[in-house]
């Protein structure tokens, strides 16, 4: 891809702040309560130093012309209430390591950190409760399994913390903090696909993660 194809697609992703209706539909009316999301530890290395750009499009920061390194991810899920409603004018952050393990933190030095990788973004919900990240799918760090954190952030509510997990990873097995969830339908709310998108001619994935952090929406 051009360097002008390249702005062309970040900036339309950009104005993109759904992938389709379809993505967040939630079936049926709600006979009962939804499972809430197991909260998860904030981790150490909650950024120090937030970057510049904080956008939605973690592979490309600022108007840089080259991507970062990785199995280029789309994030998407909606924010709920546990009747299942959606929960708007909630910010959602994630960070995670690069395609090398390394976090956005400057005590994180066991390797090289890709320079191209965002590493945090934030995505505030809109009236259905979606947010939509592009990412990379996540790699192992020393010690952890594949994972990204997730921070829900609302006026007046304390901040929430959770991690999502990729499904069929072998490592999860032998992570304590993926462990530590001992409710199995509460693991597998967190233990996510990373799916081959069919129509992707450059080998892209998509995961979905609904988050259901017990709060109530706005009135």
């Amino acid at each position: 891809m051009n360097q002008s194809n390249l702005l062309h697609d970040r900036r339309r992703f950009l104005r993109t702040v759904t992938v389709g209706s379809a993505l967040f539909t939630v079936p049926g009316a709600f006979a009962a309560e939804l499972m809430r999301t197991p909260r998860q530890t904030e981790g150490p290395f909650y950024p120090d130093k937030l970057p510049l750009d904080t956008d939605n499009d973690l592979l490309i920061v600022n108007d840089a012309l080259t991507p970062a390194v990785g199995e280029i991810t789309h994030l998407t899920g909606r924010v709920l209430d546990v009747q299942g409603r959606p929960i708007r004018n909630a910010l959602v952050e994630i960070w995670q390591v690069d395609n090398n393990g390394v976090y956005l933190h400057t005590e994180d030095t066991h390797a090289a950190r890709d320079k191209n990788f965002q590493g945090f973004g934030r995505f505030m919900t809109g009236s259905t409760g979606e947010y939509y990240f592009r990412t990379i799918k996540p790699v192992l760090y020393p010690g952890r399994t594949r994972h990204i954190h997730f921070a829900i952030k609302m006026k007046g509510r304390e901040k929430w913390t959770t991690q999502c997990y990729v499904k069929g990873e072998p490592e999860n097995q032998k992570d304590g903090i993926y462990k530590s969830i001992k409710d199995p339908k509460a693991l597998a709310s967190v233990t996510i696909d990373f799916a081959p998108i069919n129509t992707s001619r450059i080998g892209e994935l998509a995961a979905k993660f609904d988050i259901v952090p017990g709060f109530t929406p706005e009135v």
